[in-house]
Parts: structure tokens; sequence; C-alpha cells
């Protein structure tokens, strides 16, 4: 029997149903003011030639250009399998005590499972972007760059296109074709750099106050698939690849920069998942740059705990929304779910549980085939360990509509509602709903967001290095 091409295998298995498109993503990006953005920041996204494409963006360049020390803090991967860029980020984390003034992103290969060339390439990408950076209060001697990398993992960067492209961006280069730049053109160029099978660049800003000081909060982030990230402090116990990177002009000494992006992280990137798979490379990075802190001093978790609440809640949220946008845009996504669980004993206990029905495969076919199957809801909640017992006759499961109109009880204290199915097929069939799911057990809550999972997911990765 003749073998058949990866092509024809799908044509075949495609004429036994009926694709469903994935909705429209345009209304997720639109051109943000240029006030929006944080001050003392320039940035840019070029083509170097890591992606075969010609003219498709691949490297991001940030640089903080504020008189200011900047703050760094950042969530890595916890995979046994760190990429290269995640074990050098690291280290000049460390080596600094929490501060850097620079970032380099590529996309189109991750550099992880790529042993001692990788490392290079890696500490490469940061002498060639430190050498950007203008000399800071006699520190120019300390690796100043922070680098992320994603792609195919176990293939070696192009690293001389990578830094023929950051030498182009030195106005001092004699063949300069420097792009940066601080309003919205340059902010976009960078995010798009980041992106892989990503379908729009993730970008957001805001503005906020503290104690009648306005300062700003601008953030790309990038993601698709292989989206569950499980991410924690550079050192410590706390806990397609997900990067994304969050600049800041307020002031805010470093181990509270950390303190509060750790918060955020728990509470929004590792919050999310599409598919269940943690990657090589996932980062999340804040610099703080202080370029609208004038004659203030840096916010200080222990000094000035309020104003570090604030601070750390507005961070959170941002982080929120940043993160919502990867879910949204998931591989092949139909769907953008909320699991809410209330009435744990502990935060990680909701936590562990809207996570186990967020990565449960036949919970998240059912969401892509509309079916209120909400049998897998409970068989996903009462998998999992907890730290209390879990009483089935005090569980409740409800479906959340997201135009407002009544919820949807399906199970209530153990006890299985007479359903009904029209409208339990209104509520899934929408695009945006919410799965809520109370133990009875005490007052603690947790969030995840997830997506459902569709014929075009397994199309993607059925092909993605091709």
């Amino acid at each position: 029997m003749a073998s058949l091409s990866k092509t024809s295998v799908w044509r075949r298995f495609s004429s036994t149903f009926t694709s469903k498109p994935t909705p429209s993503k345009t209304h997720l990006h639109a051109p943000i003011p240029d006030s929006a953005f944080p001050k003392g920041y320039v940035l840019t996204g070029i083509h170097a030639g890591v992606k075969k494409k010609p003219g498709v963006l691949d490297l991001a360049v940030i640089l903080s250009t504020s008189s200011r020390p900047a703050s760094a803090a950042a969530c890595f991967t916890r995979n046994a399998f760190k990429a290269a860029p995640v074990v050098v980020s690291q280290q000049v984390l460390e080596q600094n005590q929490g501060r850097a003034r620079a970032l380099v992103v590529n996309s189109g290969c991750a550099n992880a499972v790529t042993g001692k060339q990788g490392m290079e390439d890696a500490w490469a990408m940061v002498a060639a972007t430190d050498a950007l950076l203008e000399p800071n209060q006699g520190q120019k001697s300390q690796k100043e760059t922070l680098v992320m990398s994603t792609g195919v993992i176990g293939q070696t960067l192009p690293i001389s296109k990578i830094l023929a492209g950051i030498t182009s961006q030195s106005p001092k280069s004699v063949d300069s074709k420097s792009t940066l730049g601080s309003g919205f053109e340059a902010w976009e160029r960078a995010a798009r750099a980041f992106m892989t099978t990503d379908t729009f660049p993730k970008l957001r800003a805001r503005t906020f106050s503290i104690r009648g000081k306005e300062y700003h909060l601008a953030g790309m982030d990038k993601g698709a698939g292989m989206i569950h990230p499980n991410m924690g402090p550079p050192s410590g116990q706390l806990h397609a690849t997900l990067l994304g990177c969050i600049l800041t002009d307020a002031a805010v000494v470093p181990k509270s920069l950390q303190s509060a992006l750790t918060y955020a992280v728990d509470r929004s990137f590792n919050s999310i998942s599409v598919d269940g798979d943690m990657s090589t490379n996932d980062t999340i990075l804040v610099l703080a740059n202080g370029a609208a802190a004038e004659g203030s001093a840096e916010i200080d978790e222990q000094a000035d705990p309020e104003a570090f609440e604030l601070f750390k809640q507005e961070l959170t949220t941002f982080a929120i929304d940043l993160a919502q946008l990867v879910v949204r845009d998931g591989e092949g996504a139909t769907k953008f779910v909320t699991v809410s669980v209330d009435g744990a004993t502990s935060y990680a206990d909701a936590h562990k549980v809207a996570s186990r029905i967020s990565t449960s495969a036949l919970v998240k076919t059912a969401l892509f085939g509309e079916d209120a199957n909400w049998g897998r809801i409970l068989a996903a909640t009462g998998s999992i360990p907890l730290s209390a017992p879990l009483d089935p006759t005090r569980v409740s499961v409800s479906f959340i509509p997201a135009d407002g109109t009544a919820p949807l009880p399906l199970l209530v204290n153990g006890e299985p509602e007479k359903v009904d199915e029209v409208r339990a097929k209104e509520i899934v069939s929408a695009e945006d709903l919410e799965i809520r799911v109370d133990l009875g057990l005490g007052n603690e809550s947790a969030k995840y967001w997830t997506c459902d999972f569709s014929y075009e997911y397994v199309r993607i990765n059925g092909d993605y290095r091709t």
C-alpha cells in the first residue's frame, strides 16, 4: 500500500467532520496612545533572519534610558530542561541583585536543549545588547541585559544573524539601521517580534496613580500553544512557550518588585492553560526604571506596605489582562472559559482543582463540541488529593453565561438538578462562558482561564516544524 503524505491524511481525516472556524480576534489588538506608555524606554522589533520568511519580525530589543537604576524581577519555568536564555537571565539577576536595564528577545528558535553552544549564544546576545546601553553610574562592566527565546526546541540559533541585528540598532554603528523608538509603532514592532503561532500581537498599556503621582504600565506577551505555565522566582521554593515582559516607570526596590511579580504571576500566568504542556522557556520579566518617580523613593514592601500593596494589585490585574490574551489566542481555540472554584479551605486547593478542570481533555473536547457534559467536570474535580478531604454531598456546579443572565445550576450539594438541556446548550455554544464549582468546605477561591480543544489544534501541532 502506498504511503500517504501528511497532507493527504489530514484531508481524509478532515472530510469526516464539519470544521468550525475560530472566532475573529481583530478586536483584541488596537492602537494605543503614545502617552499611555511608560517613560524612559526605547524599543523595536526587526527581521534578523531567524525566521525563514523575509520581513517577518523575529528580534526585539528593549532598553531603559532612565538615569535611575532599573529594578528587574522575573518568574521562570520550573521545567527541568530550562533553556539557555532562562539560565542566563537567572544568572544576570543573581549577579546584579535584581538590577537590569535591557531585554533582547528572539522568536523562531527556542535555544533550548542546545548544550554549551546554546549558553554561549545566549551570553553573546547579552553582550551585544549591553553595548547599546549608555554608561550608567559606573556599572557598565556588569551584565545588564536579560534574554528570552521562543520557537522550536533542540535547534541552535543563527547567532551571527541575531548579533548583526542587535548591532544594527546602535546609533554609533557605521551601518546603523536603528528603528528604536518610544511610541506605539515601536511597541507594536517589539510585540510582533515575540510572535510564533500567535495570530495577533499581544500589547497592553495603562496608567495608575499612587499618592497622587501618575505612573504607567505596558506589557507584551506571546503564546498560543505549549501553554500551562508553572513559573517561580530565580531562586527559592515558590513556584509554544509563554514569554512576557512588563515595563513600568515606577521606582520599586528589587526585592519588593520580585515579591509583587511572584504574587501576580501565581494569579495570572500560572492560572492559564491551553494544552496542559509546560515549556522549557516560560519567562515573565518586569523592569521598573523609576523614570516617572523623580524625587520619590523606591516603593518598598517593608518601609511602605500601603504603597506596595497598591502597586502589587495594579501589577496583578495588568498581568491577568495579558495572560487572558494568551488563552484567547490559544491554537485552534473557539472558546474562552473561566473556571472558578469557590469554597475551598485554601487558595492552593482551589487552584489545584481549577487547574485540573482546565487541563482535562474530556472537558475541553466537550466544550469544543458544545456538549454540556458536566459529569466530566465532576470527574476532574474529584481526581486530585486536597489538604482537606472532598465531601461530594457539599459540591455544587453551575454554568455562568457571559451575557449576565441567570446561572444554570447543574449540581447542588451533591444532588443533580433537572437541567434544561436547551439552555445548557445555549450557554456552552457561546464564545465566552464560566464554569463555577463550589467545594463547600471553606472560604478560599481561585480562577483559571482555559480554552477548548479543536481539530485545528491537532492540525497546527501535527505540522509545527514544517
